[in-house]
């Protein structure tokens, strides 16, 4: 049974948290929740599920499932990049990219000061290849290259980090989803070549991205040294990610794989899934794009509510209202969950699993919990 507001419509500031930690994990099963927590609660669909029970599989470790290798052939393709390997998360994949980047324990990674590789992966790079990560300041998640140009490190200072690597996230998800345009992409990797250090691609929501602009994802990923597309997100596969990249960066990604435990066996059952997503996902993610923007064109309608609906190019709808974790718990007892991500600010998420109508019943919780209108 759902939680119901305290008196007056309120929930006390002492039950938020109760709220929170006894609503989220019985409304993300629940068939009538609205989940906006993030499009990862997507769950597979029927035709998905008919797709994983008839996958040909074999040993992914010696190369001889099928349906894996059929999934890490399409999206190299994909990428514009000669190799893929199929891995369990995207960020394995922004790990083992990381290593293959990293000469020595020291050497610096500069990526977005809001990216998933520096506050999302729990020091990830530093434990395991040893990397100093700096945080480059950009506008809502996207930078520059002169903001890049600036912030690598002189190559004969021995008193400071050697930059190894320059990562971009595609679509910047703290950003709000934002997408890094073509041509400032394409800066950050002219001057991080011209500087003589890697670059890798985040693309954890690439063809959120692609679908958005019109842009091939190869247009954006080719040019990187490394580069991963994510499917376990808006695509609405249960799990994985595939790293893609030179044939000798993907056959030292394997060494990886297998040292962190990312080996796997009768994968093709994963990459089944993954499959069918490439066939019949992509092009619906205009309609999660389409829903984003209607979610942000009624919660600035509403008083107490601070967002900027132009900001809203993919699935992802930011805002700040005074108090984040408090209004998340009062929506979860409406039978909505969205992410407080911080004191005031709030992330909500379109996917497969959200309809017009459950936007529809979103805006008028967030009006019911906030009341009134601009």
């Amino acid at each position: 049974m759902r939680a119901q507001p305290g008196r007056g419509g309120r929930l006390s500031a002492r039950s938020v948290a109760d709220v929170i930690e006894d609503l989220r994990a019985d409304l993300r099963t629940d068939p009538d929740a609205v989940n906006l927590s993030s499009d990862t609660q997507s769950r597979p669909t029927s035709g998905m599920r008919q797709a994983i029970a008839q996958a040909v599989v074999g040993d992914e470790q010696s190369r001889s499932d099928p349906t894996t290798l059929a999934l890490e052939e399409r999206v190299a393709d994909l990428l514009g990049h000669e190799a893929a390997v199929y891995l369990p998360s995207g960020t394995m994949c922004n790990e083992i990219a990381v290593r293959l980047h990293v000469g020595h324990a020291g050497d610096e990674v500069l990526a977005e000061a809001s990216s998933h590789l520096i506050n999302a992966e729990a020091g990830g790079p530093a434990v395991l290849s040893g990397a100093v990560l700096t945080p480059i300041q950009g506008d809502r998640g996207v930078f520059t290259g002169e903001r890049l140009a600036s912030t690598i490190r002189p190559p004969d200072n021995r008193y400071t980090p050697v930059t190894r690597l320059a990562c971009v996230e595609q679509t910047a998800n703290a950003g709000g989803g934002r997408v890094w345009p073509l041509d400032v992409m394409q800066r950050v990797v002219e001057v991080a070549r011209e500087h003589g250090i890697s670059t890798h691609l985040d693309g954890a929501r690439l063809l959120n991205a692609s679908v958005a602009s019109g842009i091939e994802p190869r247009m954006y990923a080719s040019p990187f040294d490394t580069a991963w597309m994510d499917f376990s997100k808006g695509l609405g596969a249960p799990v994985g990610a595939v790293l893609a990249g030179s044939a000798s960066h993907i056959e030292r990604a394997w060494r990886y794989k297998q040292m962190w435990g990312g080996a796997l066996r009768q994968s093709g059952l994963l990459a089944a899934a993954a499959l069918y997503a490439l066939d019949h996902h992509v092009e619906r993610l205009a309609v999660d794009h389409t829903n984003a923007r209607t979610l942000a064109e009624g919660l600035a309608g509403i008083d107490g509510i601070d967002i900027d609906p132009a900001h809203v190019e993919t699935n992802i709808v930011c805002f700040e209202v005074d108090d984040a974790p408090g209004f998340e718990a009062e929506l979860a007892a409406r039978g909505v969950l969205v992410g407080a991500k911080g004191r005031r600010r709030v992330r909500a998420v379109t996917h497969l699993d959200v309809t017009a109508d459950d936007i529809v019943t979103a805006i008028a919780a967030a009006k019911a919990v906030l009341g009134g209108r601009r």
